[in-house]
């Protein structure tokens, strides 16, 4: 029984840490950590159509214009017609943009993402095989996720 506990209060130590950084982040930032992954992309990948982006982000395209609506009325992003293809509009992080994202703080899954790499490949597969598991055991790994830390729906405000 104590076992089960034990992995009880490290999943909730897990998610708090999770809750606790997006809030931080937003009141760094004024960004959901979305938003701010949303602004990494563009910023490290270049303009981009709404879909492009939605594949990068392994979200939905819905979600991503979502994002993308907010992140334009903080005058963050912009979109603009390509100039070599009418149809397509491409996604541009703004002057104002790229500045907060220079200021940003590191996120968690960054620091995570570091400290794994970090890890010999026998660590990294028991950790990926233990985390498997528990999802299994949640009933949750037919979920569909985008590989970020974040709690709540992706495209609130």
């Amino acid at each position: 029984m104590q076992k089960s506990q034990d992995v009880l209060v490290l999943l909730r130590q897990i998610i708090r840490a999770t809750e606790l950084h997006d809030k931080q982040l937003s009141r760094v930032t004024g960004l959901t950590m979305p938003q701010l992954m949303s602004m990494q992309v563009l910023h490290m990948q270049g303009p981009m159509t709404v879909g492009a982006l939605a594949n990068q982000m392994n979200l939905t395209q819905a979600t991503v214009t979502s994002i993308l609506d907010r992140l334009e009325k903080k005058q963050l992003t912009t979109r603009v017609r390509s100039q070599e293809d009418k149809r397509k509009v491409l996604v541009y992080p703004t002057g104002e943009g790229l500045a907060l994202l220079k200021s940003a703080p590191a996120t968690l899954q960054d620091r995570l993402i570091n400290a794994f790499e970090e890890m010999q490949e026998w660590e990294q597969s028991m950790i990926v095989a233990s985390l498997e598991r528990i999802s299994s055991l949640l009933g949750a790994d037919s979920i569909d996720a985008a590989p970020m830390l974040d709690v709540g729906p992706l495209d609130r405000s």
